[in-house]
């Protein structure tokens, strides 16, 4: 295993980045709310082809925004209901608040996927989400969005835990992951990283206030001095370098680690196998339950391997699990808006001119 921290942790009081520093990973979230999901499956909880109105009876009616010529939009039922599997893949039709409706859903309280400054639940958001027009049809198109928080609530519903005791009990505690939690205890707080902006092509340290802005995002966040009340499947947790490489590494090995079993092989495969069909997507890539997936090298234009999946955060986070190379890799930063930087394909370029 190789593992570096390099620059700051804080600039301004020049204290170092290091291996035990936490991050906000944000959209990596996504990767331990689809697992807890699978293994309710396992358990027979539920099933990919669900309804979500199955288990969350408030969407059992839906509604699709369809854009008119003329401007404004129309609401049109939703040909089919949104599935299990639909949440998984993001296809279905529900984005981060944009789309023909989207001054319904600021309206609503209902934009971009940050939720640490709420004073609800998750759930309560979820349930308002059923009532307005999605941005597009059920299996029709990836739309990027709320998905992975409403399967937050799913699990919710169905274990009877909150998010935070879900994933505490079965995946971060078990694989020792000391440093993952939606909230920042208060005796780590020397350990979380600075977020940083980039502004004309120079570092800046972001806002410590936590007001929405129409780059839509939050300066330093509320982690440590919020409510402490929404647990976001979707974008919600902390976590360093160290605990996320754990838990890839339990991918890698098909859902083992040091003797325990998260999830069976047979589930890990079905994860990491595209599921999107004809539904466009990134050239050379396709998407499974949780993950992108490189199809493609050649159409995907960077090194790499078919059948490599990964994610990203909004912090400029990122990880990806190679099993033909027998490679993970965890890579965080705290950069939000990142700009036009290009470390992540020079970082992926340097890791495989390694390989032999």
């Amino acid at each position: 295993m190789f593992s570096e921290a390099v620059g700051w942790r804080d600039r301004e009081t020049r204290d170092p980045m290091r291996e035990d520093s936490i991050f906000r990973i944000a959209s990596q979230t996504k990767a331990l709310t689809s697992v807890a999901v699978m293994m309710l499956m396992e358990e027979g909880k539920l099933l990919l082809d669900d309804p979500v109105a199955k288990h969350l009876p408030e969407w059992t009616k839906t509604t699709v925004a369809v854009a008119k010529a003329q401007g404004g939009y129309e609401t049109v039922p939703a040909k089919r209901p949104i599935t299990i599997r639909d949440l998984l893949t993001h296809t279905a039709g529900i984005s981060y608040g944009s789309g023909p409706a989207d001054k319904e859903w600021r309206q609503a309280g209902l934009s971009g996927w940050y939720f640490a400054d709420r004073s609800q639940p998750v759930s309560s958001y979820v349930a308002r989400m059923a009532t307005l027009p999605m941005a597009a049809q059920p299996g029709e198109k990836f739309v990027y969005g709320y998905n992975t928080d409403i399967l937050g609530v799913v699990v919710e519903k169905l274990s009877g835990k909150s998010l935070q005791a879900f994933l505490d009990e079965r995946l971060i505690k078990p694989l020792g992951m000391k440093d993952t939690s939606f909230y920042l205890p208060r005796e780590k707080v020397g350990r979380l990283a600075v977020v940083y902006e980039a502004d004309g092509g120079k570092l800046k340290r972001a806002d410590d206030a936590s007001s929405w802005n129409e780059g839509g995002h939050f300066g330093q966040g509320h982690y440590l001095g919020g409510p402490r009340l929404a647990y976001s499947g979707g974008a919600g947790l902390l976590s360093t370098a160290t605990d996320y490489s754990r838990f890839l590494e339990m991918l890698r090995r098909g859902g083992e680690l040091d003797g325990r079993r998260y999830l069976s092989r047979k589930t890990v495969e079905l994860m990491v196998s595209n599921h999107l069909g004809a539904v466009e997507y990134n050239a050379g890539m396709g998407f499974g339950l949780g993950f992108s997936i490189r199809m493609d090298l050649g159409a995907a234009g960077q090194p790499g391997s078919e059948g490599e999946f990964g994610w990203g955060g909004a912090y400029h986070s990122t990880y990806w699990v190679d099993p033909e190379e027998g490679l993970t890799v965890a890579y965080m930063t705290q950069l939000l808006p990142a700009g036009d930087i290009d470390d992540h394909g020079k970082v992926r370029s340097l890791i495989y001119q390694a390989v032999e």
